[in-house]
């Protein structure tokens, strides 16, 4: 437990700092329609750069990622639910891994 304290520390002065600082300097509401649509479009483009990446090495191989990532792009364009974008999502990839279990 000590060994990790100094980092929770960190990351809580962090996060706390993230939330404060704008809070301290921005006090009047922000009037400009490009700040206000970029700070609304951050965090997605945030999770989509943290989240991709990963989808490629999560599977079993590639293949099968590629091919999940793909049914589920096809399904969100579709307007279907994250549910069933995800179920969809992580059926392909194991019927893909079953059906082509040399290429794991």
């Amino acid at each position: 437990m000590n060994n990790y304290l100094p980092y929770m520390v960190v990351m809580a002065l962090v996060t706390y700092l993230i939330r404060m600082v704008p809070l301290t300097f921005f006090q009047k509401e922000i009037k400009s329609p490009f700040i206000k649509s970029f700070l609304f479009y951050v965090p997605y483009a945030v999770l989509g750069a943290m989240t991709f990446p990963a989808i490629f090495t999560s599977g079993g191989s590639v293949l099968a990622s590629t091919a999940g990532c793909l049914i589920a792009l096809y399904l969100a364009y579709k307007g279907k639910g994250l549910l069933s974008v995800a179920v969809a999502a992580c059926i392909m990839v194991y019927l893909v891994d079953l059906i082509f279990p040399l290429l794991s």
